[in-house]
């Protein structure tokens, strides 16, 4: 086979490969297209459902909604009717867009009563959703604990508090004003919610965890089985960029 003619055979599978790999993008586009329009009919929160707060007080003060929902974003165990939860009371807070599900319900006894640790105590402290990882510490989250403060001579500083606990509740949530002024003399207000965390400490975390929060400002980081966190110096001004 002269060169030309072996030229002529590989055009001609690249172009046929061409073709099949512009076929096979055509159907996943028409599929992915599919999945987009079909939709599933299931139930959303509109305004927010407090911890111990029952499925039919939610569904009364008109908390829910139905919506339709690309069926690829609709969570497993979704619902559409409030039936499916009945007498039963939420065991964590439940945030306006979020798909309602069962394993966030449970028995309204069961709401009202912490499962603390034996040897340990409850110990409740107030964040933003921002110093809470926006909204996703929830009732069984392993957490740390950071306290940023000032020191004896006034110098400010970031340290870690508490390497891991766990919160064992998210309680009510309320909004709080604040005003900030930019260098141009601007001052501007929003309204942050804050949010009522309680945790499962001993003696000496929930001293110094009572102590902080009175003293400087908390926040909470989300750990994971490979989260990797230590106690140490702490960030100030004279190391931050070191």
């Amino acid at each position: 086979m002269d060169r030309r003619k072996l030229l002529l055979v590989v055009a001609v599978i690249v172009a046929a490969l061409g073709t099949a790999l512009v076929f096979l993008y055509v159907q996943g586009a028409d599929k992915r297209a599919a999945e987009q329009y079909d939709t599933v009919e299931v139930l959303t929160v509109v305004s927010p459902i407090v911890t111990g707060e029952t499925i039919e007080d939610a569904a009364a003060a008109g908390k829910l909604q139905r919506q339709s929902l690309p069926r690829n974003a609709v969570l497993p165990t979704a619902i559409n009717d409030v039936n499916e939860l009945a007498g039963l009371a939420a065991n964590t807070n439940i945030y306006p867009g979020e798909q309602l599900v069962p394993e966030k319900f449970g028995g309204v006894g069961d709401s009202a009563a912490l499962p603390i640790p034996e040897g340990q105590v409850a110990v409740s402290v107030q964040l933003t959703d921002t110093a809470r990882v926006a909204g996703f510490v929830t009732a069984g989250s392993d957490v740390a604990v950071w306290l940023t403060g000032a020191n004896e001579t006034g110098a400010s500083f970031t340290r870690l508090l508490l390497p891991k606990v766990t919160v064992l509740a998210a309680g009510s949530t309320s909004l709080v004003s604040t005003t900030s002024t930019d260098e141009t003399g601007t001052e501007t207000t929003e309204q942050l919610p804050k949010t009522l965390l309680t945790l499962a400490v001993d003696q000496q975390q929930a001293e110094r965890l009572t102590f902080a929060a009175a003293n400087g400002e908390l926040s909470f980081g989300l750990l994971t089985e490979t989260s990797k966190v230590q106690p140490g110096p702490g960030v100030t001004t004279q190391n931050l960029f070191q």
